[in-house]
This record gives structure tokens, sequence and C-alpha cells, in this order.
């Protein structure tokens, strides 16, 4: 008796073939979405407001402990006493101005940025306000951050409004997300003041270095 030939359960290779590829492309389209997707929460937080960044904590760590051997001299007269006319409308008393401007040629020196751009940043910042918490709860002249403090062995977010820790943090900050972008001044402060993706903040510190920090 013959039998009937049965259908095969098996899909020829020239059907079966473009579904295999089609479930490995979704997959593969799925893969690389969840990755970009990763990437693009990650350099979304890495900024100066979202949360404490590892290797950033390993540069502050290092500044702190190097902070006492620092040598204070100030040879730049010229700079400081045209820094403190301009200076003088926002901060009137002298010795507080003079303190600002020192900490400020001295930590932005070491942390190589150019004090007259840390000063474009405090001025739009804090307005020179040693004391100012914005509404995101930063703290001081260059608003850093008070997730910090424990971060980096405080035991008090008031360190925070004391000159030479707020300048000395706001300085490596400022730099650690400068060189973040290659020293794209934009995308840098963007990062530093948690504006990624926008300008109108970067502008405006331009601006002001622009008109009034490096005028001559």
């Amino acid at each position: 008796m013959t039998t009937a030939n049965k259908p095969s359960s098996v899909m020829p290779c020239s059907a079966a073939e473009p579904k295999r590829l089609g479930r490995w492309c979704c997959l593969l389209v799925a893969l690389l979405a969840s990755s970009v997707l990763c990437n693009a929460e990650a350099q979304r937080r890495s900024d100066a407001r979202s949360a404490p960044d590892p290797e950033l904590r390993t540069i502050l760590v290092a500044a702190i402990a190097d902070a006492d051997s620092f040598e204070d001299r100030f040879d730049a007269e010229v700079w400081l006493t045209d820094m403190s006319r301009r200076l003088t409308r926002q901060v009137p008393d002298a010795n507080e101005r003079v303190a600002i401007l020192k900490a400020v040629h001295r930590q932005a020196t070491h942390a190589d940025v150019p004090p007259e751009l840390v000063l474009a940043v405090i001025d739009v910042e804090s307005n020179f306000d040693r004391f100012a918490i914005s509404s995101a709860s930063a703290l001081g002249l260059m608003q850093v951050m008070p997730f910090w403090v424990p971060q980096l062995g405080y035991h008090d977010k008031n360190e925070l409004f004391k000159v030479d820790v707020n300048v000395l943090l706001g300085c490596r900050i400022l730099k650690y997300y400068l060189d973040m972008e290659d020293g794209d001044l934009i995308q840098g402060l963007a990062r530093y003041n948690g504006s990624v993706g926008q300008r109108h903040y970067a502008d405006k510190v331009i601006e002001r270095l622009r008109t009034k920090w490096f005028q001559h």
C-alpha cells in the first residue's frame, strides 16, 4: 500500500531563512536601541547637578588632600587691583573681596582654568553671595551641590559656604566638565550648570565674561 506523501513539517530553507533573519534583525535593533538609551541616560546624568560622579570624586579628593601644599603666593597685583575694582559694587567689604579674588586666582590657576572665566561663573551663579542657596539646593559662590559633603568627608554642608572650599571644588568641577567636552565652552558650562542640551546659561556666562571680566 502506497502511503501518500505528507507535507513536510520542515520549512524549506528558502522560506525559513528570511524569518530567522527577521528575528535576529529585530533582536539586534532592540539591543542597539537599549544601548543608545543607556548611553543617552548616562550622558544626561553626567552633569554637576545630578549625582556624584565617581571619577570626579577621585579628582576632588586629591585636590582637597593637596590643598595645604598649594603655594599661597599672589604675584598678579595688577590683576588683583583691576578685578577688585570691578567687584566693588557686589562685594563692598574690601577684605571679603580680596579673599574671594585670591581664592579664585589660586584655585583656578591650579585647576588650569582662566580665573576670569571662574569669576564670570560666580557672577552668574551666585552674584558673589557666598551664602547663596539655589532652588536646586546648590550652595555658595560656585553653587556646589550638597551631595558632595559626605562624599568628600565633610560633616556639615556649611563647609560649602567657606570661600576656599567652595572655590576649590567649583574650579575642579568646572575643569572636569570642560575636559569632558574637549574644551567646548558651551557644552562644558551646560554640564556644570546641569542644563545639557540648552545654551542659555552658557551664553549668559560668556556674555558676562566678555563684557565684564575680560574687558580692558
